[in-house]
Parts: C-alpha cells; sequence; structure tokens
C-alpha cells in the first residue's frame, strides 16, 4: 500500500534503490524517481494507464499496452465501481484479475450469464489482446500474474526473471520484520518506541 510504501521511504528519493535491480535501479537514478511511485487509488487507474503508454511510446516497449508484462489487480475490491475500473483497465490492454467470483457467474437472473463470462475472457483478449479473470485462491492469482508476466517478457524478448540480477523481493522487508520481536518490529514499522 502507499501509506506502508511511505513508511519505508520508498516514495521519497533514492530510498529503495538498494532494493532494486540494475535495470530498474539505472532508470531511477536517471530520471530522478524513487522505485515505488504512489498513483493515487484505484479511481486513479487513468494515471497508471497513461504511464503504461508512455512506456509504449517514448520508452518503445513493445506496440501497444497489451505487449506490456504488467497486470492489473484488485485483490480485495469491495464496491460494483471496481468492475467497472477493471473493464477500462483490461479495455486498455492490461490482462486484470478481480478476487472471488464474477458477478454474472451462474446467475440464473442474468440469461447467458456463461456467454458473458467467456466475452471477459476470450472475447476481449481476442479484441483488445487482455482479458479480466475472476479468482478466488491467493496461490493461484499469483500463479496467474507471474505467469502472465513471463510470457509477456519472453515475447518482447527480455531475459528471464532471474532474483539475483533483478534485486530483492517485495517480501524480503516482510520476511526481516517478521524475525523481529513485536516491540522491534513496531519500532521498524512505526519509527517510534512503543511501550
Amino acid at each position: 500500500s502507499s501509506i506502508a510504501s511511505a513508511k519505508q521511504g520508498l516514495l521519497t528519493g533514492e530510498a529503495g534503490l538498494d532494493q532494486v535491480g540494475p535495470g530498474l535501479r539505472e532508470i531511477c537514478e536517471t530520471i530522478g524517481i524513487p522505485p515505488v511511485l504512489h498513483m493515487g487509488s484505484c479511481v486513479d487507474n487513468s494515471r497508471i494507464l497513461t504511464v503504461l503508454a508512455q512506456v509504449v511510446e517514448e520508452g518503445g516497449l513493445g506496440e501497444d499496452i497489451s505487449e506490456i508484462p504488467v497486470v492489473g489487480l484488485a485483490p480485495e475490491w469491495m464496491s460494483e465501481k471496481a468492475i467497472s475500473i477493471a473493464t477500462y483497465v483490461v479495455a486498455s490492454g492490461v490482462y486484470t484479475i478481480m478476487s472471488g467470483t464474477a458477478p454474472v457467474a451462474e446467475n440464473p437472473r442474468v440469461k447467458d450469464s456463461s456467454i458473458i463470462l467467456d466475452l471477459l475472457s476470450n472475447g476481449w483478449e481476442e479484441k483488445v489482446g487482455a482479458k479480466l479473470e475472476f479468482m478466488n485462491e491467493v496461490d493461484e492469482i499469483v500463479n496467474a500474474v507471474l505467469e502472465h508476466i513471463d510470457k509477456k517478457r519472453a515475447e518482447l524478448g527480455l531475459p528471464e526473471y532471474n532474483p539475483e540480477a533483478f534485486g530483492k523481493s517485495g517480501d524480503d522487508r516482510m520476511l526481516k520484520l517478521e524475525e523481529l520481536s513485536l516491540a522491534d518490529r513496531r519500532q521498524a514499522i512505526y519509527g517510534v518506541p512503543v511501550a
């Protein structure tokens, strides 16, 4: 989340550059940005899509947003507007995963709901190069994300992911925090001693 990233200083200056791989580090240092950019809440998705369009146009990575190794996620969506946001993101070419079950899945009130579900995934992928999927299991979501990113990287001729070459996982910080006592963990997270 943006708050957690800000507390760790990842949204300012050079903080966190020691946690990323050489390619991202070079980009961040060259243009003077931190490795984590807060783009706003889900309703601010147009900012993210603008960056993706610039990655294609100015960065030369692919010919279309649908070719970029990126995934939209809504793992804990809580209102119907998230579905409309997700459809906009998919229509822009970003493979998107939402948790739970599609609202029209086997819904007796929605005639031909299976046709609609097929359109959300297969139909849209044929038309815009992206699809919307609903998944329940965390491992299934993570595997789908990594598989998609690996596939898109390969299609662009980018090297395979190598944790030794590309920096540390976002889990690295959490794993280190879990090793601390509760008091030390609170100190590390909140920056003040907790009595």
